[in-house]
């Protein structure tokens, strides 16, 4: 088979988006629309592709990079036919184009691979087959069923405006004519725009095979033109997600209430409760049970660990069967090892907690490396900030901190230390001993409470 080529027409505005955001930036599943379509792309292994940015298009160009493609630049939005025109110099006289769109972004690659296999050396277009076809370009066939043209719906006939089957703008086209029918593209109708569709009548016209591929779901082919249809392709998308975990056995207590805004990798046995969110890359070991309303972002979770309700998880490692909230907070750098137990209301940061140890209430642990079987007790902090630098606390294992204890970093807690509640330390606690810092408790007799005046 000749070399493949795509491009993906991304220049429009998406004016009723009410956004200074160009269209195919706005984020679906968490990724911008035209992330979504280059990584479709991609799957093709084609030999060269092509985005065609307009609207914001430095902002376009620095929010998906360079790796594997190439840019065209269209500076007046003329039409589609005259947006592919703009990527002419980037390919190839030999091969085959496909073209897509970055408005479009949950066709699948089953979906493309169909419509490549349709085209052969000709030409083919993906369709779809709506009850109301409002808007769409009617795909017009003679009486043998043979493609004929594509007419936009305002250029349309009475008789034309029954046809239901649909253009998606999606095809596949011969790059040996392509020159020649981008040339020969006139303006000459309802928008003054110089449509990509018209080579089809073109193709017909040179005796060149015009082939079709129907979508398997209207989804597929569906664009964005603003934040209504952005919202239920968000929804359809999480639902096929919701769906494919369901069928690889992972149990979801509602799968309308999860929402994946990136990869969610899995073992066996994983529960998940209502209203998660998981961001970026997340992987749940065999046996992981996430409750109600937790976030996890870029996270992994051994076998076995159980995470209570409304926690917030973000670039945090979780070693196995461990037991983190509720309403717990693991910021970025915080790794726990095995049957760590972090209880509600307890934030750890840039910090490594050792074997079986807990941290189970009201406490903050930011810049610090705490060993095994260490027991931290409620409302304790690491004083690790000086308003300009950081400072590290090291708690060696089998050390015991009371309640209300305040380390001011850079402090030392050694093995097997014992801290008594109340205590502010600034200085080592030694291995094995019992460390009180505190002020000597006072009463003054006679002391009266100010009053304030009737």
């Amino acid at each position: 088979m000749d070399s493949l080529s795509v491009v993906i027409l991304a220049a429009g505005k998406g004016t009723r988006m009410y956004s200074a955001k160009p269209k195919v930036l706005h984020s679906i599943g968490g990724k911008p629309m035209l992330a979504h379509v280059i990584e479709t792309a991609k799957q093709l292994s084609p030999d060269r592709l092509v985005v065609v940015y307009g609207f914001g298009g430095e902002q376009v160009r620095q929010t998906i990079g360079d790796d594997g493609v190439l840019w065209a630049e269209q500076a007046e939005q003329l039409g589609t036919g005259h947006a592919l025109k703009m990527a002419m110099p980037l390919l190839p006289d030999a091969g085959r184009t496909l073209v897509l769109y970055g408005d479009v972004p949950l066709t699948r690659l089953e979906t493309l691979q169909d419509l490549l296999a349709a085209a052969g050396d000709g030409m083919a277009v993906l369709t779809d087959v709506l009850d109301d076809a409002t808007g769409y370009g009617r795909m017009v066939r003679g009486t043998d069923g043979k493609l004929k043209a594509i007419v936009e719906h305002k250029d349309c006939s009475p008789e034309q405006l029954a046809i239901r089957e649909i253009n998606t703008g999606m095809m596949v086209l011969p790059n040996g004519r392509l020159a020649d029918w981008l040339n020969a593209l006139r303006n000459g109708n309802s928008q003054g725009e110089y449509y990509l569709t018209d080579v089809l009548a073109l193709a017909v016209a040179e005796g060149v095979a015009v082939e079709s591929a129907l979508v398997a779901h209207s989804w597929e082919a569906a664009g964005v033109n603003n934040k209504l249809q952005l919202a239920e392709l968000e929804r359809i998308l999480q639902q096929n997600q919701a769906r494919a975990l369901l069928t690889a056995g992972v149990t979801l207590a509602d799968p309308a209430r999860i929402d994946i805004r990136g990869e969610l990798v899995h073992g066996n046995d994983v529960s998940i409760d209502v209203n998660c969110v998981f961001e970026g890359k997340v992987s749940l070991g065999d046996g992981v049970e996430i409750g109600a309303n937790c976030i996890l972002k870029n996270v992994s979770v051994a076998a076995g660990t159980r995470i209570a309700a409304f926690s917030h998880l973000e670039d945090a490692v979780v070693g196995e069967a461990c037991r983190i909230g509720p309403y717990a907070r693991l910021r970025p750098g915080a790794a726990l090892a095995g049957h760590v137990h972090v209880g509600n209301f307890v934030e750890i940061k840039k910090s490594t907690v050792g074997e079986g140890s807990k941290v189970n209430h009201l406490t903050y642990i930011g810049d610090a490396s705490i060993g095994s079987k260490v027991n931290v007790g409620a409302g304790s902090v690491t004083c690790n900030y000086d308003g300009v630098n950081k400072f590290k606390t090291v708690i060696g294992d089998n050390v015991f901190v009371g309640s209300g204890t305040l380390m001011v970093a850079p402090v030392t807690l050694e093995e097997g230390a014992t801290i008594g509640a109340g205590s502010v330390l600034t200085r080592t606690a030694p291995a094995g001993e019992l460390t009180v810092a505190r002020a000597r408790q006072t009463t003054i007799p006679g002391w009266k409470r100010p009053a304030k005046k009737s």
